[in-house]
């Protein structure tokens, strides 16, 4: 049985659709890419999945269970951790705050589990969160996330903005994810880097799926890496 079950799924604000009659679905312990152009119904079609969007029709189902009439802190309580593009952590609390502010059982024990996963990020536990670089700040947002033990991440672009080296230390991170059974969705600019570490991927444009499949059949299409998949090559 899939993690997630999205479809088909139609969603946007007032009267008039952002996406329309989109349908997917995420294993456990997979990877999915979800890629697309500026203005393509990504990111709205990502808040109709974690309760965000004002108006939506369709399914939206995880694990097994049907969640359209779940509240946001309901879909987090119940395993569906987000890590949005920007605003991720709180800059003037430290690393360790950061951590310590998760309201989770064992705190201790998790906060140190997760040091052992991320030691840069227990070299700057005293430091103040805005003081660290991006993809300092990116390992942090996402142990944030990982410390509420998740069976599902939704990460929202994040290597904009990183340079060529932290784009790859992001994505070595993010590559480790699903090995205790945690699903990622990954919704990225960076396409082609992106279903380089994925199982599958769904490329959107103008509120629709235009492709979809093993994300190594993607890459290989060498008309949908033209069209889609060229900016970061």
């Amino acid at each position: 049985m899939p993690l997630l079950e999205v479809g088909p799924l139609s969603g946007g604000y007032g009267d008039a659709d952002v996406f329309t009659d989109v349908s997917f679905s995420l294993g456990v312990g997979e990877i999915v890419t979800l890629a697309g152009t500026n203005g393509s119904g990504k990111s709205s079609l990502v808040k109709a999945i974690l309760g965000l969007l004002p108006r939506t029709r369709g399914s939206v189902r995880f694990d097994g269970a049907e969640i359209a009439g779940w509240s946001v802190g309901e879909r987090a309580r119940r395993g569906i951790g987000y890590v949005p593009q920007v605003a991720n952590v709180f800059p003037s609390l430290t690393v360790h705050e950061n951590l310590q502010v998760i309201g989770v059982d064992d705190q201790r024990q998790r906060i140190a589990e997760t040091y052992a996963a991320f030691p840069a990020l227990e070299a700057r536990k005293r430091n103040r969160a805005g003081s660290l670089s991006g993809g300092e700040r990116q390992q942090l947002a996402i142990a944030r996330v990982l410390i509420s033990r998740p069976r599902l991440i939704i990460l929202d672009e994040p290597t904009a903005n990183l340079s060529p080296l932290l784009v790859n230390q992001v994505f070595d991170i993010i590559q480790r994810l699903p090995s205790p059974g945690v699903g990622v969705l990954l919704v990225e600019q960076r396409a082609r880097e992106a279903l380089a570490i994925s199982a599958r991927g769904i490329i959107m444009e103008a509120g629709r799926v235009c492709a979809a499949g093993p994300a190594r059949e993607l890459l290989a299409d060498g008309d949908l890496a033209r069209r889609f998949l060229g900016q970061y090559a």
